[in-house]
């Protein structure tokens, strides 16, 4: 005990008339011999205590030096570590990037007490747990979560994912990385394209030259198709929560389900009227393909659909129905297209002539995109 206190007397008396170099290379010394020597537990002990000193030392090359010689190792003595990944950014660099010994409820303390530079150092980190990045989800800025999204060693959960969407969708470059994943959950995608539609009728320049009502109903339209369009490429398991989703943000209007009825979406439309109605999926499912008519229109009445509007659900229920038997390639076209030719002639108004309507842009569009496919064929 008297040599350990010897020795690190002396070493306090040196460094306080030591320049700064010379302290920094006593320390780097003094970490990298306490990790590669052989040391009795006296001698290990008292170098740990003058590293322990150094701490303090007024210069930050001096904690740097020791950091450097010590934060990769997972033998350095873990309280060093903890102070120096606690120190400013170009000393605790090294310990929160590189140290092993660093927890996961310490990197979740240090996102939650540091700045962003911490949290930028935590996210470059070779591995990152799902724990320790959706703290960082949750706190950190644009510049940390970009770094983290770019990290191939981070493990992020959809709903850390989601909450990054939630939080910064509305960055350009945020939102591109997210929509590059293949990982990432269809109710976040949906608000990524609700982002993109923000972003659209903000620009000064789109509003003048197309005007703010038009550029609202365009931006409306144009984010349905596109919720329709993620709705039929998302795996059976992932429906239930992008419907809870829609709802929860009043997206599931009969124009909407109208759409994905139509679009032939009928895995996510059972969800969505399983949702509405409370009903179960195999009775839903059972009505929706082989129900009679006023079996399926109870089962719309009981998902909230007005009755005029419920009729028209019912009509286009048993033509989706006949157009997937005699031609599924198409169901998009058969469906819009009868269904107009049924209602053509009827006096339509209101929440049924604003149905009618979207139908009929359906319908439009798609003969469109034949034209194109025809045209292409042709000039092959």
């Amino acid at each position: 005990m008297l040599g350990r206190r010897v020795i690190v007397e002396a070493f306090l008396r040196w460094i306080e008339t030591a320049k700064t170099g010379d302290r920094a290379r006593a320390a780097n010394a003094l970490g990298r011999a306490y990790l590669q020597s052989e040391m009795s537990a006296d001698e290990r002990a008292a170098a740990e205590m003058a590293m322990t000193f150094l701490l303090d030392d007024p210069s930050p090359r001096v904690r740097l030096a020791l950091a450097e010689a010590i934060a990769w190792s997972p033998d350095a003595p873990r309280n060093l570590i903890l102070s120096l990944a606690e120190d400013q950014p170009e000393v605790a660099c090294h310990a929160v990037t590189c140290s092993p010994l660093l927890s996961d409820a310490d990197l979740v303390d240090l996102a939650a007490r540091g700045n962003g530079a911490t949290r930028m150092l935590i996210a470059a980190r070779a591995h990152v747990t799902r724990p320790v990045s959706a703290a960082l989800a949750e706190v950190g800025d644009e510049e940390e979560l970009l770094c983290l999204l770019e990290n191939d060693g981070a493990v992020i959960s959809g709903l850390s994912l989601k909450r990054i969407a939630e939080r910064l969708g509305d960055c350009c470059n945020i939102r591109n990385l997210l929509l590059d994943r293949s990982d990432l959950p269809a109710d976040a995608r949906q608000l990524l394209t609700q982002h993109v539609s923000n972003a659209l009728i903000g620009l000064p320049l789109a509003q003048a030259a197309i005007g703010l009502q038009r550029l609202q109903r365009i931006s409306r339209e144009a984010t349905e198709a596109a919720i329709v369009s993620i709705a039929g490429d998302i795996a059976p398991r992932e429906i239930p929560d992008l419907v809870q989703h829609l709802r929860l943000n009043g997206r599931l209007t009969p124009s909407f389900l109208m759409h994905a009825l139509c679009a032939g979406k009928v895995d996510f439309f059972a969800g969505a009227i399983v949702d509405l109605t409370g009903c179960g999926e195999r009775r839903v499912r059972s009505i929706l393909a082989t129900g009679r008519m006023h079996a399926v229109r109870a089962l719309y009445e009981s998902a909230g659909l007005p009755r005029d509007i419920s009729v028209i659900f019912v009509e286009a229920t048993m033509l989706w129905r006949d157009a997937a038997r005699k031609a599924p390639g198409s169901v998009l076209g058969n469906v819009c297209g009868r269904l107009l030719e049924k209602f053509r002639h009827h006096d339509v108004h209101g929440a049924i002539g604003e149905l009618l309507d979207m139908v009929e842009k359906l319908h439009v569009n798609e003969q469109r995109q034949s034209a194109r496919v025809y045209a292409a064929l042709a000039a092959a």
